[in-house]
């Protein structure tokens, strides 16, 4: 089987778990699914295969989680956010062709410290907001999520801080981040069929992670509905702020 010629019985088995726990996280709060498969699978992968394990099940629990609430609203979400997307898209496709030249140490750093500045002032309690969207600030994020996607699979913070401070409810927030997510995995399988990391050994790698990602964001899905709007927020705050400390601990580590 070709999937064994790149690991092995066992971590496959702990790769499943990984999936299933990323899956349940991404239930609860809507996104950090490859953060988690980034970080927990490149303990004992390497990073490549790490990478290239996240796309499949990232690319359909995102499917799932933008179509819950139909494909009009969906489609409303892709018009809302279009210059997110756009910019998002094109610095993605970017940061794929450099993954090998460029350290990822150094991306990793820049979006792990601001996004752990941001949670952690409104963790402590002061608010960072917008009134209102901004042309400008959402090319910017737009970019930074991208670019630092293409690299590393992981362009959740920077979304998740962009609708934070937005004030954005809940269910929109959950649906937009599937929507922004989905089209970016989608993106990610692209980009990264041209640099050689995703073929055929590691998609079917990638493969058998959906359905451990899908039964843990079932999961996750279930409680997610239970909580009020302000718990929902701090919960994804505390999230984003174990997520920006991951990032600057494998910036600083390597």
């Amino acid at each position: 089987m070709a999937l064994f010629s790149i690991l092995t019985p066992q971590e496959l088995m702990v790769a499943l778990g990984v999936a299933f726990v990323a899956g349940w996280v991404k239930g609860m709060v809507g996104f950090a699914m490859p953060m988690v498969l980034v970080s927990g699978l490149s303990i004992f992968l390497p990073p490549n295969l790490a990478l290239a394990g996240l796309i499949l099940p990232t690319l359909v629990t995102n499917g799932v989680q933008a179509l819950r609430e139909g494909v009009p609203a969906a489609v409303s979400s892709v018009r809302q956010f279009r210059i997110f997307l756009l910019v998002g898209f094109m610095f993605l496709l970017a940061g794929a062709q450099v993954v090998s030249l460029v350290p990822k140490s150094t991306f990793l750093l820049m979006i792990g410290l601001p996004v752990t500045v941001f949670a952690l002032i409104q963790v402590l309690g002061a608010k960072l907001t917008l009134n209102s969207p901004s042309v400008r600030v959402e090319a910017v994020m737009g970019a930074i999520a991208g670019f630092v996607g293409g690299m590393s699979g992981i362009w959740g913070p920077p979304t998740v801080a962009y609708l934070t401070a937005l004030n954005t409810p809940k269910a929109v927030q959950m649906r937009v981040q599937g929507v922004i997510y989905g089209l970016g995995a989608v993106a990610l399988m692209l980009a990264h069929l041209g640099s050689g990391i995703f073929r055929a050994e590691t998609a079917s790698f990638s493969a058998v992670l959906i359905a451990p990602a899908l039964a843990g964001m079932w999961g996750g899905l279930r409680l997610q509905p239970r909580i009020d709007q302000a718990l929902f927020r701090k919960v994804t705050l505390w999230v984003l702020l174990v997520a920006g400390l991951n990032l600057l601990r494998r910036g600083l580590m390597g």
